[in-house]
């Protein structure tokens, strides 16, 4: 059974992007090298807990960031969270990379990598422990963070699929 994911409204959210990497492409041409860049940029509102990735290439670094919110704001999603962490450990996989992500206490603060960190301010979870596992391209790491965070249930879905109430679990 597919879950059917319905689509958010950039318009009605305050988010903030966060640039996650800078490469500069070049392309090699009969007249020479052509030079682009292509931007990762991260964007949520962290009090709605929603967040979204996205990618933009261009001639200059600004008009790829500008690609890349824009691309980013297309692709939002809501994320169960209880209270400031993720409510249970879950693991995030894209090709090669892996993303662990750990419950934490009050007062732990978010300890993640670069690319891992940037999901989780924008996301809003503000007491987290990750292990990013295999490579190291930003990339695929975002993707494997985005996968482990469509894997969070809260205990009303959970208790749903027991056919329980969320008190007897």
């Amino acid at each position: 059974m597919p879950t059917v994911i319905k689509k958010l409204d950039a318009a009605s959210f305050q988010l903030k992007d966060q640039v996650v990497s800078i490469n500069r492409v070049t392309k090699v041409v009969k007249g020479g090298k052509n030079l682009s860049f292509a931007a990762l940029v991260v964007v949520g509102d962290p009090s709605a807990a929603v967040v979204g990735f996205g990618s933009g290439k261009a001639k200059e670094v600004p008009q790829a960031i500008r690609k890349g919110i824009e691309s980013a704001k297309k692709n939002l999603m809501r994320i169960n969270l209880t209270q400031t962490t993720v409510p249970h450990i879950v693991l995030g996989r894209y090709g090669s990379g892996r993303v662990l992500l750990k419950p934490a206490p009050e007062g732990t603060g978010v300890i993640a990598g670069g690319a891992v960190r940037a999901v989780m301010t924008s996301a809003g979870i503000q007491n987290v422990l990750t292990k990013s596992i295999g490579t190291t391209n930003p990339h695929n790491v975002i993707k494997a963070t985005f996968d482990a965070l469509k894997k969070l249930k809260n205990r009303e879905d959970v208790a749903a699929l027991r056919g329980k109430t969320s008190q007897e679990l």
